[in-house]
């Protein structure tokens, strides 16, 4: 690598005219190419800090080191609030115990209502088989004796009447044929009487409960025996189709708490795992901590480090602060235009120049340039940088690099106001031997300010015309 002056630069640029005017008569002079670019001293590797949880949206920070501090290995980063992540914790816990036990609940009722599912149809259609045979014998039996057994009763209670009246009637004429009725017989008629007038009231009291049997009671039975037989058949078909219904719903109950169970397990395992993330962040080696993030090149911080402070929040998935190891080089990032970062070779060498300490000469060399431009359509240049023992550079601070991209110590070259387009290429107006002037095709090369290389179709000594 050559280190080289500004004022070296400049030579070229001074010694030939920039705008001429006539006859220019050519001469081969040193011809360099100066690209200056702004740069920031980046660490080759370092550490993106952010929480990766699934479960919580943001963390409270407790404590946080200040930006920019110079840590030793194992001393506190980050330290959050862990209060009510571990209140969560400890609820998601109780509920995936209550969650648990309500499966294992939910397992022995349907194993129960599995079990419990025959014997309950068996039971049903034994009280419809009871009801229909019920029906059956009351409309082929027992109300055809029902009806006699009142048809019966009804002529006890006729005869029974006959009876004592005929006995009265009996007695009577018993006792006219004695001309005198006794005291005693007196007695057994009297008796008679009332024996007459029970019967009559008890046939009177027998006829009302015949016809209720007959016009009311029977009916009703009727009724009641026609309508159990209809509900229990209902009841039977009801159940044929319930009964298998509630195993089913069981069954899909059972199986919805079992995966509300393994979401609520995995939900805990997520949670558990999201408070291991929150233990305090202490430094793995000697280095730097920075808040914000390195990304593409660029040290960015934004409105989110403005909250990282006590009781601020940082969001989880996105880088908060960065850590960097004493160990790591620093290297230097500049960002550039297309025409600067196309003309720049790989291993192409300069200095950087840090603000403040100018005297130092700080060797750089282009190690990478983007293929392909970023969404500011600028290219990103990484430098590496040879540092002086006394540089100590920090990551983040500025240099500006002045590099040698083309370099040709015998270069033939013209102003560009010389050159002219044609359909076939460039040409300049060459001064003739005759004196006259004429077209000449040329090859053009790198442009320096106002000057153009020409690579081929003229040789120094040669006059061209300028404007």
């Amino acid at each position: 690598m050559r280190l080289f002056s500004p004022s070296a630069l400049l030579l070229p640029v001074l010694a030939t005219p920039v705008c001429l005017a006539g006859e220019l008569t050519l001469e081969t002079r040193p011809l360099v190419i100066e690209r200056s670019l702004s740069t920031g001293a980046l660490p080759s590797t370092s550490t993106p800090l952010r929480i990766e949880a699934e479960t919580l949206p943001s963390f409270e920070i407790k404590s946080i080191a200040p930006h920019g501090s110079r840590v030793k290995a194992g001393e506190l980063l980050v330290e959050f609030d862990t209060e009510a992540i571990d209140r969560k914790l400890d609820d998601s816990k109780r509920a995936l115990d209550s969650a648990t036990l309500t499966l294992g609940q939910a397992e022995v009722e349907l194993k129960s209502l599995k079990e419990s599912l025959p014997l309950k149809l068996d039971a049903t259609k034994r009280a419809a088989r009871n009801a229909a045979d019920d029906l059956a014998y009351f409309n082929t039996t027992s109300r055809k004796i029902k009806e006699q057994r009142a048809e019966e009763t009804l002529k006890r209670y006729q005869h029974a009447l006959e009876g004592e009246r005929e006995e009265l009637r009996q007695l009577e004429k018993m006792y006219k044929a004695d001309d005198l009725t006794e005291e005693t017989e007196e007695i057994i008629l009297k008796r008679q009487h009332d024996s007459v007038s029970a019967a009559e009231f008890a046939l009177k009291a027998e006829e009302l409960d015949h016809k209720r049997t007959l016009e009311t009671d029977i009916p009703r039975e009727a009724e009641e025996f026609i309508s159990a037989a209809k509900s229990s058949a209902l009841a039977l078909a009801k159940a044929e189709t319930e009964l298998p219904r509630q195993v089913s719903l069981k069954e899909i109950e059972l199986t919805s708490a079992r995966i509300g169970l393994e979401r609520q397990k995995d939900d805990f395992a997520k949670l558990s795992a999201d408070r291991k993330l929150v233990d305090p962040i202490k430094a793995a080696a000697d280095g730097w901590f920075y808040h914000g993030v390195i990304e593409e090149g660029r040290w960015t911080t934004g409105e989110a480090v403005k909250a990282l402070i006590p009781s601020g929040q940082v969001a989880a998935k996105k880088t908060f602060a960065t850590f960097i190891p004493t160990a790591s080089p620093l290297i230097l990032t500049a960002f550039a235009d297309e025409a600067t970062a196309t003309s720049l070779p790989l291993d192409c060498s300069g200095f950087a120049l840090a603000p403040g300490r100018e005297d130092l000469v700080i060797p750089a060399k282009v190690a990478k340039i983007a293929a392909t431009p970023g969404t500011d359509g600028r290219y990103r240049i990484d430098l590496t940088a040879t540092w002086p023992a006394n540089a100590n550079p920090v990551p983040g601070s500025n240099a500006q690099v002045r590099l040698i991209s083309y370099e040709n110590p015998n270069a033939l070259s013209i102003p560009a106001s010389a050159l002219h387009a044609t359909k076939d290429g460039w040409s300049v107006t060459v001064k003739l031997a005759d004196g006259k002037t004429g077209p000449h095709a040329v090859k053009r090369g790198r442009v320096s300010g106002e000057l153009v290389e020409i690579l081929s179709g003229l040789e120094a000594g040669q006059v061209i015309i300028t404007p």
